[in-house]
Formats: structure tokens, sequence, C-alpha cells
């Protein structure tokens, strides 16, 4: 009886395989993810970004440059990134370049970065950085191209409404230090406690998409047969499955339901299962447009713009992953596929990782003991709060600013 067959005809089995191969994948994220989580919360805490809007007045190269950057500088929650990509529209930014944001702020982060090298190599993050902006231009050559005025208009007028998405108070708190050179605002007493609180709550905001992305690529990688693959990616076609990796791989996180970080062990799954190279970029890529996601676009711009945005994004990251996978294969830079399933590979023992995963895991508890003594939870209350529209903050609609000035 072939393997997975005997599982599934154990689901017990199955469901303690699949478990075990999470525990593992999780193991091995665990270090890069305190670290990737530490240097945003660094980033986040040295820029501010009360500007956003006014730095991405139109569409233009500068505009759309800078908006890389404040993505890059930004959470890498899916939820927040489309939140304050809502809020910037709504403070009178270019459509375009909050958009541009939003892309950049799930593909361009330090966190994801790490735990790609982490966990599938450095040549899976390296065509990521690299396809990211390619793909954002795309993107927004399409928004011109489609994007009519009545269209755009009716989206700002739906954005003005302020329907609640997800994660909008996490989106809009601003606890940036200004004040200082870079190393003095990074360890005075604010500059640390923001780094603590921007630390948590990136782990709030994204956790539950990393444990249910570890989940799905347990129970993917021990219950799904390899035939199943073979037909998806055309496995064993080298033309047809250059085509179809970029195709299909966005379309399988439509429905993953796994946004950002979170993506990447069942990335890791897809590329031991015989999807392309730049399948696997594409599906990295489209965090955005997972179903929850897409349903918010429709609630913050309309059905029109969300159908819309679908297209482009879908077109743009399918476009990118491609032209990276025909570079990388050019230069000799794609990565030899494993040999042995990813299960194999998983393991804990005494090692680097794990004496990595032990200074790092004291590294995470002294920031939490930070946010503990530094009104945090307070602030975890409001993470759902809405964005107010034009920078009005209530005690009802913006999170509290933080206590920056206790526990020197």
């Amino acid at each position: 009886m072939p393997h997975h067959a005997g599982l599934l005809a154990d689901p017990l089995a199955l469901a303690l395989r699949a478990l075990a191969m999470a525990f593992f994948m999780g193991w091995q994220m665990f270090w890069p993810l305190v670290v990737g989580f530490a240097l945003s919360g660094v980033v986040q805490a040295v820029v501010s970004k009360k500007e956003m809007s006014r730095l991405m007045p139109d569409a233009s190269p500068r505009s759309l440059a800078v908006a890389c950057g404040l993505g890059a500088a930004s959470s890498s929650c899916s939820y927040a990134a489309t939140a304050l990509a809502r809020a910037a529209v709504r403070k009178g930014a270019d459509f375009t370049a909050a958009m541009a944001f939003e892309m950049a702020s799930t593909n361009l982060v330090l966190e994801l970065g790490v735990v790609l090298v982490a966990l599938m190599g450095w040549r899976f993050m390296a065509a990521e950085a690299i396809a990211a902006p390619l793909m954002i231009a795309i993107l927004a050559l399409l928004l011109r191209a489609l994007v009519s005025q009545k269209l755009l208009e009716a989206a700002r007028a739906q954005a003005d409404k302020g329907v609640a998405g997800r994660m909008e108070g996490h989106a809009g708190m601003d606890m940036a230090i200004v004040e200082g050179s870079l190393f003095e605002r990074i360890l005075s007493a604010k500059g640390r406690t923001a780094i603590s609180h921007y630390f948590i709550m990136d782990w709030a905001s994204v956790g539950l998409d990393i444990a249910i992305g570890l989940l799905l690529a347990g129970v993917v990688a021990v219950a799904v047969p390899s035939d199943v693959w073979t037909a998806l990616f055309f496995v064993g076609h080298p033309v047809a499955s250059r085509f179809a990796g970029p195709l299909v791989g966005p379309l399988v996180a439509v429905l993953s339901f796994v946004c950002s970080v979170g993506n990447v062990p069942l990335a890791a799954v897809l590329w031991s299962n015989g999807c392309s190279f730049g399948g696997v970029i594409a599906f990295l890529f489209a965090d955005l447009l997972t179903l929850p996601i897409l349903n918010i676009y429709r609630k913050y711009y309309g059905g029109k713009m969300a159908a819309l945005l679908f297209f482009t994004f879908y077109v743009a990251m399918a476009a990118a992953a491609f032209a990276i996978d025909a570079a990388f294969e050019a230069l000799g830079l794609v990565p030899a596929r494993p040999t042995t399933g990813i299960a194999e590979h998983m393991a804990v023992r005494w090692d680097a990782t794990t004496a990595l995963n032990i200074v790092f895991a004291a590294l995470a508890v002294a920031l939490f003991v930070r946010f503990l003594r530094t009104g945090g939870p307070e602030m975890l209350r409001h993470m759902s709060a809405p964005i107010p529209a034009h920078g009005a903050h209530s005690a009802h609609d913006a999170p509290p600013d933080p206590p920056h000035d206790c526990c020197h």
C-alpha cells in the first residue's frame, strides 16, 4: 500500500505525523522569526508612519520607490498592510502608490527574508527581493492602464465609509522615535519600549497565520499523494511546468487562507513536491490574494475594484515570478530540489538551530517582559480598532499612545 494511502486509512497516524511535521518546521523557523520580528520592531520604532500619505502623492517612480521603502519598514501582517494602505488612500495618498506599499509590506520585510533563508535557502530570499519590485512596477502599469477615474472615485468613496477590516488598530499605531541619532533612538527607554511593543504586536497579528500555515503544510506534506502534485504542476514536463507554476501558485495561495510569513512552510512543501521555482515565488507573493483579504478589498473599495485588484495582482505576481524563474535559470541560480521529502530533514537535535532557539527565546522573553511592564496589554486590546480617516484620534477610534517613559 502506498505510504499516503496507509496514512489516509489511519486518521490518527496522519494527524500525529502532520503535527510532528508542523512542530519540526516551527522549530526550524523559531529563531529566524524572533530575529526578523525584532529587526522589524527596530525599523518601525525609528520610521514614522505619520507622513506616509504625504510621501506618496502620485504614482511616479519616486513615489513608488518611497512606497516600497515604507512597506519594507512596516509590519509583515497582510491585514495590517491592507488597513494601512486604505488609511493612506483616505488621507490623500495615490491609490497605485498605496497598493505598491501594500505589496512591499508583505514581500520586502525583514522577517520574511530571514525565514526564507533559514527554511528554504538564500536563493529564494534573493529571488523574492529582486522580483518584488518588478511585480510592483508591473502592477503600477496595469493599474494606470485599467483603473478609470470613475472607478477610482467610487473606490475612494467606499474607502471613506470606513468599513472595518482586520488589524486596523495595529496598522495605525505609530510609536516611532524621531529625536536623537539612530542609535540613541534605538537604545533609549522610549525606543526599547516601542521595539518591544512592535515585536509582540507583530507576533500577535501574524501568529495565528503562522500556526495555520505550519499545520496546513504538515497536513499537505503527509496527506497529498505525489500524483496530485505531478498533475497540478506538470512535474516531468519542463516547459509546461515553468508556465504552470506561476499561474497555479497564486491560486493555491488564494485557497490556503494563510498570509505573510505563514506561507513559507507550505512553500517549502510545494518546492519539495515539484512546483517550479517561479511557481513557489508566485505562491509566496500571493498572500494578499487569500479569500479573507479579497473580502476586505470588497469592503474597503467595492466589488468592482476588488475584482480589478485580484486580476492585476494576479497578473503582476505571475509575470514577475515567471521572469525571475527565467533569469535564475539562465544564471544557473535555481537551487537543486530536495531528493527526499521535507520530513526527512526535520528533527530536533542538539545543533546550531537548538542553540540559536535558546538564545533568541531569551531575547523574546526580555521583550515580552518589557511589553508587559510598559502598558502593552492595553495597546494589544486596540489592535482591531478602526483607523481614523483624517488623523482625528479619540479614545474610541484609535489605540492609545504607549507610556514610553515608564520602566527606564
